[in-house]
């Protein structure tokens, strides 16, 4: 049976195919990101993207600065890609260390900016899994291993901070625990049942912008039966599946779904 992704829950964010999707997500999952037309070709039909599509996806991909071309007809991710390419990697393997109570702050004290530069830094801020407490006030567990960009200090001071508030308190007040465990369940229960590619590579599309939004905090801070490491696990599987559909080589790369 056909998944109907119409009828899911908006939480789940479920998006239609297009050819532009299948391409970044082929090439996000590819180290180094590039491909030959040729083997784009064979990689996408299965998801009923014919060659004059594909051809045309790559056309304006590349006009619109997503993809750079080489003279032997290569694709690969641009720079500006590679970036995210950098966030997905992450969202599916965090790297943290042990939490002994410490959280990091990040206050703001730039002043002037206008509405897109501030909304930019928001944007930054989220991906770097903080929260905001207040306004230009933003904080997490220390239990990342990743060091933040050096050119906040243009914009922001970090501190290490103590909170006076328990942490689970703060942590359940900061981020909506319970909507993420439930849109993470609803997106493995779908999976499970999804057979067809298209309708496996959507969920699983789904499954990494869900995960680029987990806060990743310490395990006592979690509520019971958190499922974020169940999607990881399920979101590795798939990567797994799809080198066995799709190689025909020793080392082809796999797949990667994107926006």
């Amino acid at each position: 049976m056909r998944m109907n992704v119409s009828a899911e829950p908006a939480g789940a964010d479920l998006r239609p195919l297009s050819a532009r999707s299948v391409v970044l997500s082929l090439l996000l999952g590819t180290h180094p990101p590039e491909l030959p037309v040729k083997d784009l070709v064979r990689l996408v039909e299965p998801f009923g993207v014919g060659g004059s599509t594909l051809r045309a996806a790559l056309s304006r991909m590349t006009a619109a600065g997503d993809l750079r071309r080489t003279d032997d007809a290569v694709y690969g991710l641009s720079e500006r890609l590679l970036a995210r390419q950098s966030r997905q990697d992450e969202a599916v393997r965090p790297r943290t260390r042990a939490w002994h109570g410490d959280w990091e702050m990040l206050v703001v004290t730039a002043t002037g900016r206008g509405p897109a530069e501030r909304a930019d830094l928001r944007t930054r801020l989220a991906a770097l899994r903080l929260a905001e407490l207040r306004e230009g006030v933003w904080l997490r567990p220390a239990n990342l291993a990743r060091p933040l960009p050096g050119d906040l200090t243009d914009t922001a001071q970090s501190y290490t901070a103590r909170p006076d508030r328990p942490a689970r308190e703060l942590a359940s007040a900061l981020w909506p625990l319970a909507t993420w465990a439930a849109t993470a369940r609803t997106l493995l229960a779908r999976a499970a049942v999804a057979r067809l590619p298209p309708d496996r590579f959507t969920v699983f599309a789904a499954a990494v912008r869900h995960l680029l939004t987990d806060p990743v905090l310490p395990p006592d801070l979690l509520p019971a039966d958190w499922p974020g490491d169940e999607l990881r696990t399920a979101y590795a599987h798939y990567r797994a599946e799809l080198g066995e559909d799709y190689r025909t080589e020793p080392g082809e790369p796999t797949g990667h779904p994107a926006d």
